[in-house]
């Protein structure tokens, strides 16, 4: 380890956060993963997109040895972040012959409007990339007296900046802090809360066991470093026992990525029947590239007529045994599969809220059916939390695939509700 304790201030940029119209995510994040290869925070700027920014900044390379710098670095004239750093570091703006083709190849012609400064960056200075936006971003030295800054400067979207930070920033600072060699693993999440993560983390780490959570879309990513390997396997044990084994995978494993994986391996189609996630599920299956290769159809059956005219579902059977049912969603897998070509099907119908729940089935009951050419049909109802209607409608249809793959894969669906339990 360094014999001098290193300082890091985060440096915010954002008239949107000062001005109090969104709030500030990425300060404690950033933080807390530091903390964890030696580094310690001692200051947090926030400034606005104004003309104290550059004064801002050259108060805060004065007295520290590594700057993370967030925001101000899209396309317009008040982003001037590239600008400040260069002229901190005194040199002039490059442009970045390399990302600027690839922004070409994006977005053609439009590039050379204001589009093109964001693939300017300060000379010597070398890109982090971002597969998730149109600004790369950078870092380098900037000499300041006797010594040199590091500055890191990323987009302020946190879609952006979490990847960036966590596949670029995080491991060049630990190569630098003698942490390249210490043991990290990562673990995906799935369908659990933050808060209820971290408390039973917390609950079962033994004393030198660090950990940290990068939140994303359809998952929680969970570092955790220290102690032996077999004290941090015990710790993902009591994990699994907590919240089901299936929510918590080795790497970093997307729920979409695995099924659809999984699904051209062996070439099989998957059809589906939506009702309560509204063709979310569909959606998903079709984001990627070549997704006809495995994703056959999706048909959104919101009403109960829908059902019954395009899946042939009795309209008594749905007065009797109600929409979100077990037969009914049993159903909807069966006669989507028949009607199709594919494989596979998985049907979804819910309650995703806020109005429409009962004492018998309350708001974030959702009953999934899966059906196959190869096996039995199976169904499985799950109780979401409910966190607003969009949130029960986006586990539904992260659960409808785990589950799918879990069907697929000979997962016996019967002992699922006893085993998620924070949902």
């Amino acid at each position: 380890m360094n014999e001098h304790k290193k300082t890091v201030s985060i440096f915010i940029i954002g008239t949107e956060i000062t001005r109090g119209i969104i709030g500030d995510k990425h300060a404690k994040l950033i933080s807390k993963e530091l903390k964890n290869i030696g580094l310690y925070v001692n200051r947090i700027t926030i400034v606005p997109d104004d003309e104290r920014l550059e004064r801002e900044f050259l108060s805060v390379i004065k007295d520290t040895d590594i700057v993370i710098l967030t925001g101000g670095l899209g396309p317009t004239s008040d982003d001037m972040t590239r600008t400040i750093v260069a002229e901190a570091a005194q040199v002039p703006l490059v442009r970045d012959e390399k990302e600027y083709q690839k922004l070409y190849a994006r977005i053609g012609e439009r590039i050379n409007g204001a589009n093109i400064r964001q693939v300017q960056i300060p000379q010597g200075f070398r890109i982090i990339e971002n597969n998730n936006g149109t600004a790369p971003g950078f870092y380098g030295d900037i000499p300041v007296k006797d010594a040199t800054v590091k500055v890191f400067a990323l987009p302020g979207p946190p879609h952006e900046l979490n990847p960036m930070f966590f596949d670029s920033v995080l491991p060049i600072l630990a190569l630098e802090e003698d942490h390249a060699n210490v043991k990290r693993d990562e673990y995906s999440i799935y369908l659990t809360p933050e808060s209820k993560l971290e408390e039973i983390v917390a609950a079962h780490a033994p004393e030198g066991i660090v950990w940290g959570t990068r939140v994303q879309e359809h998952k929680i990513s969970l570092y955790i470093s220290g102690k032996s390997d077999k004290e941090r396997d015990a710790l993902i044990s009591a994990l699994k026992a907590d919240l089901g084994k299936d929510l918590v995978q080795k790497g970093n494993v997307e729920v979409i990525s695995r099924f659809t994986s999984f699904l051209k391996d062996r070439n099989l189609l998957v059809s589906c029947a939506e009702s309560c996630t509204g063709g979310l599920v569909g959606k998903l299956l079709s984001d990627e590239s070549g997704s006809s290769a495995y994703f056959h159809s999706s048909l959104v059956t919101y009403a109960n007529e829908a059902k019954s005219t395009f899946l042939g579902i009795d309209l008594k059977l749905i007065e009797d045994k109600g929409a979100v049912s077990e037969e009914v969603v049993t159903m909807m897998a069966e006669n989507v599969l028949a009607k199709s070509s594919s494989d596979v099907s998985l049907a979804i119908s819910g309650i995703a809220g806020p109005a429409g729940g009962s004492e018998e089935k309350p708001v974030g009951t959702v009953w999934f059916g899966f059906a196959s050419k190869s096996l039995p049909a199976a169904s499985i109802c799950l109780q979401f939390s409910s966190f607003g209607r969009a949130s029960v409608r986006r586990r539904a249809a992260i659960a409808a695939l785990l589950l799918c793959y879990l069907y697929l894969n000979g997962g016996n669906l019967l002992d699922i509700p006893s085993s998620w339990q924070y949902i």
